[in-house]
């Protein structure tokens, strides 16, 4: 009897590693992680992220990938990071200044600096500002004797 039930659970052993072989397929040495759906198995490729569906069918397993997000975005940001690439250059061929990138080193002098008057224009405002302040004044005075005149 004991014989018997070594035997059957040999033979059972033997069908369940046989019928585990079966029912998934190669995980490549581990490159591979598998997990049980419906209609077959999810892989997940672990070096590259892609997912694929695989279920099997007369011919064997067949693994079809299943559309990502994540490549639609990273072709977004692509795209993104070339039409800004294209921005700045365009900025700076205009002579534009373009926040965090500095100017050409073959930009003409006094390009994008910023120019301080020359004493002589500084002097011509302070003479303008003491003009009119002189004014302001003398019209000062003039409303006080007014109102004196009136009291």
């Amino acid at each position: 009897m004991r014989l018997l039930a070594v035997a059957l659970t040999l033979s059972f052993a033997g069908f369940a590693a046989a019928s585990a072989q079966t029912a998934t397929p190669d995980s490549e040495n581990g490159r591979y992680s598998f997990n049980p759906v419906a209609d077959g198995v999810l892989r997940l490729d672990t070096r590259t992220g892609q997912v694929s569906q695989c279920s099997r069918s007369d011919a064997g397993w067949a693994c079809k990938v299943v559309p990502d997000e994540r490549s639609a975005l990273e072709t977004e940001i692509a795209r993104l990071q070339g039409e800004n690439a294209t921005m700045k250059k365009e900025l700076l061929s205009h002579g534009l200044p373009v926040p965090g990138v500095s100017p050409p080193s073959g930009a003409k002098p006094g390009e994008g600096e910023i120019k301080l008057p020359s004493d002589a224009d500084i002097d011509k405002v302070v003479s303008f500002v003491e003009k009119v302040w002189r004014r302001l004044i003398d019209m000062g005075r003039k409303v006080q004797q007014d109102v004196e005149k009136k009291n």
